[in-house]
């Protein structure tokens, strides 16, 4: 009888070759043979009872393994360009181990999603466990689906929450993972898209209730896969960082900054302070301060905490919650200015002469204690008369010298003339149930204004210095309008009695002629919108193509580095300009410029639309239960399926479809912007007053839908059932159209 190996022998066979793991291989390995297999078929199950190894099909392994080939999930690139995966079939008890896939120069582009088969290599790496090289890949990105699940006899559906009116998706039995009926759910596609019948798509998260208050920024975060929990190696990091002492920084525990933020504010980054220049060559001059937590200190290149910070790019700001690009340990107490605490910073020192112009500047690592945290509502009401008792004893010595810099910075901003687009600001209100309690529109204060000039003049200091210097850096560009856009705009002008100059340069001193022009009058919303509808949107870029909005040649974020990733760049090049430490710009960072740049230009774009999306759906919960009521508004967009209406009292913006419009035919006129009807001549245009009453509120999707009542003062005539006998009056409307075009061209010349 041969020798049947211990269940050691056979646990140390597998681990050593895991390619041969079937019966037949373990029985050859140990020379057993004939009716001894029975004796080893009953170790094995054993074995497997125990849980010490896994039946897949005709082979055992070791469950806390992966097998040598299987199926993984490939994740997005990091900040190096590797390729990570998860593994799909990982039944073990520990930790999910780490897969870098191994591309080679043959392979096809692998992106965030792809699922693909794998040959794997167990190594010891500190970042990973094995190393991945590709035999296939299987299928393309999965589609990722938010929505609410209904329950149906053999699994349910997923009801989409996107306001794109995408289909519904099917959910079969053994793809739900527990879902209950009306749960939120995150799905992704199963399968090729079928002609026939529903989509099928298996459940990956349960997200709960979609009606609770918190559900709302939580479907947004979601839908644009805004990262929102910090891996335990990125925490870890952060609790071991440690207040930054003194040592080589200049001392500036004596100089009495503050910090200006709203009254809400989590955290507080940058400090100023300003007295008057005594510069006898300077005067009326005066000096300006403004400091900037030293995030580099702690955030050191190639980090778990600057690799998370990347992949972020940016913080994301909802009203009940926020999504922080680092930890709450620095975000809000290391690299927070917080009052009567020293704190590492950066410092632009600058030098104004008496009508705002800057005539030198330096920069500092220093250390610094603030002297108190302000909010602006205090600090205008301090500066307007009535200080309170942490204003009170700053007034003369700090707040009023602040505003004497600020007064002198206005003069040189009405000199320069960027760009000056008045657009309210909503504001959500929300009660301590999470519900919307109102929405009103953010006041404007000078003390914002002062700390907005204060920053500009630093982030234009911090471009200024790193140029001179011909150090790497990103800056922040706003190029020029698009020629096509600028002539929409010009139209749009035109044709509400108003002039844009044409056949020069533009300048944003043209634009603000413009809105000037129409400051007061009825079409001030509406040229304000155009305006800003032909702007280009800014991005970041490690070459300079100045910022057009802003009328300045050279710019650069430095103001905010515990919420912008692009800040903390600029923050490294100055360390690295200055040689004040290790911990500046590298060589590898300077390499992938670029690609930063473009990755947190779309993380910046991800968030304003995640945040957007948040608004629409408290807005239309808040509304919800004023379904039926009229509002007064504005035409804020025209599109073939209606038109889209801003209401005056909250801001919200929803839709007209055209199909309420009566029972005519609205013909769209995509270079006039308007819809006109076949029967009545009625043109809706942009920039329009109207009385609306809203039909339907859809908090999950933040959807809108209003009943047009009147235009103006005139109410909405209802044109007769479309007939044979509407073709010729469509061909009158194309004919109207030709003549209002014609007329506006000789009103041009």
């Amino acid at each position: 009888m041969t020798r049947i190996p211990s269940k050691q022998e056979i646990l140390d066979w597998i681990s050593a070759h895991p390619t041969q793991s079937s019966k037949r291989d373990i029985a050859k390995a140990f020379g057993i043979k004939g009716s001894d297999r029975i004796d080893l078929k009953r170790v094995l199950k054993e074995l497997e009872g125990e849980g010490h190894l896994e039946k897949r099909k005709r082979t055992y392994r070791d469950p806390d393994r992966l097998p040598p080939v299987t199926v993984l999930q490939v994740k997005a690139p990091n900040q190096d360009g590797d390729l990570f995966a998860r593994p799909l079939e990982w039944h073990g008890e520990g930790v999910e181990p780490i897969v870098l896939v191994i591309p080679r120069a043959s392979d096809p582009a692998l992106g965030e999603g792809d699922r693909i088969l794998a040959k794997l290599t167990a190594v010891h790496e500190e970042d990973h466990n094995y190393e991945a090289r590709l035999i296939r890949r299987i299928g393309s990105n999965p589609r990722r689906i938010l929505g609410i699940f209904r329950q149906g006899a053999e699994g349910g559906r997923i009801v989409p929450i996107d306001k794109s009116g995408s289909s519904e998706w099917l959910v079969p039995e053994d793809a739900r993972h527990g879902a209950k009926e009306g749960e939120l759910v995150e799905a992704e596609q199963s399968g090729p898209k079928s002609r026939i019948g529903l989509p099928r798509a298996r459940i990956t998260d349960r997200l709960g209730d979609p009606t609770a208050p918190k559900a709302v920024s939580l479907i947004a975060i979601h839908q644009h896969g805004i990262p929102d929990a910090f891996p335990d190696a990125v925490i870890e990091e952060a609790d071991r960082c440690k207040p930054v002492g003194l040592s080589a920084r200049e001392d500036l525990r004596d100089l009495p900054l503050v910090t200006i933020d709203p009254s809400d504010a989590r955290d507080h980054d940058d400090a100023c302070f300003a007295q008057a220049d005594d510069d006898p060559k300077n005067p009326g001059g005066h000096v300006i301060w403004v400091a900037i937590a030293d995030v580099a200190a702690y955030v050191r290149p190639g980090s778990a905490l600057d690799r998370e910070a990347w992949k972020r790019g940016n913080s994301s700001y909802f009203p009940d919650r926020v999504v922080p690009m680092l930890p709450d340990r620095l975000s809000g107490d290391l690299c927070s200015l917080h009052e009567g605490v020293p704190r590492a910073c950066l410092v632009a020192r600058m030098q104004i002469d008496a009508k705002g112009h800057k005539i030198g500047h330096r920069f500092l690592r220093g250390l610094m204690r603030s002297v108190a945290s302000l909010n602006y509502a205090e600090v205008q009401e301090a500066i307007d008369g009535t200080p309170n008792d942490r204003t009170g004893p700053l007034l003369d010595d700090v707040l009023k010298p602040l505003f004497a810099a600020y007064h002198a910075l206005k003069q040189a901003r009405e000199l320069r003339q960027p760009l000056d687009l008045d657009l309210p600001e909503r504001r959500i209100i929300l009660g301590d149930d999470g519900k919307v309690q109102s929405v009103a529109f953010r006041d404007r204060l000078d003390a914002h204004r002062l700390i907005e000039e204060f920053m500009i003049l630093a982030n234009v200091a911090a471009a200024e210095t790193l140029t001179e210097k011909r150090s790497p850096l990103l800056f922040r560009v706003h190029e020029e309008p698009d020629p096509k856009k600028l002539e929409a705009l010009r139209e749009t002008a035109q044709s509400a009695g108003f002039n844009l100059a044409k056949g020069q340069v533009l300048q944003t001193r043209h634009l603000n002629a413009l809105l000037n022009q129409a400051a007061g009058t009825d079409e001030a919303e509406l040229i304000n919108i155009s305006t800003l509808r032909s702007m280009a949107q800014a991005y970041y870029s490690p070459e300079n193509f100045g910022h057009f909005g802003l009328a300045l040649a050279k710019y650069a974020h430095f103001t905010s580095p515990i919420r912008r990733y692009a800040d903390l760049i600029v923050h490294r090049a100055l360390i690295a300009a200055h040689h004040w430490g290790n911990d500046g710009l590298t060589a590898d960072e300077i390499e992938r410029l670029e690609k930063t740049a473009e990755h947190i230009s779309e993380t910046e774009r991800r968030s304003m639309m995640a945040e957007r999306d948040t608004t629409d759906r408290y807005l239309a919960a808040y509304l919800s239960e004023r379904v039926g009521n009229e509002f007064a508004g504005r035409i804020s967009g025209i599109a073939r399926f209606g038109a889209f209406v801003k209401l005056e009292e909250t801001g919200a913006d929803g839709l007209i479809p055209v199909r309420t419009l009566g029972r005519e035919f609205f013909h769209f006129d995509a270079e006039a912007g308007t819809l006109m009807g076949s029967d009545s001549g009625l043109t809706i245009a942009l920039g329009q007053e109207v009385t609306v009453r809203l039909t339907e509120a859809t908090a999950v999707t933040g959807g809108l839908q209003f009943e047009l009542l009147s235009l103006g003062d005139k109410p909405l005539p209802r044109g007769p059932a479309p007939s044979r006998r509407g073709a010729p009056k469509r061909k009158m409307v194309k004919s109207k159209r030709k003549d209002d075009k014609l007329k506006r061209k000789l009103r041009r010349r």
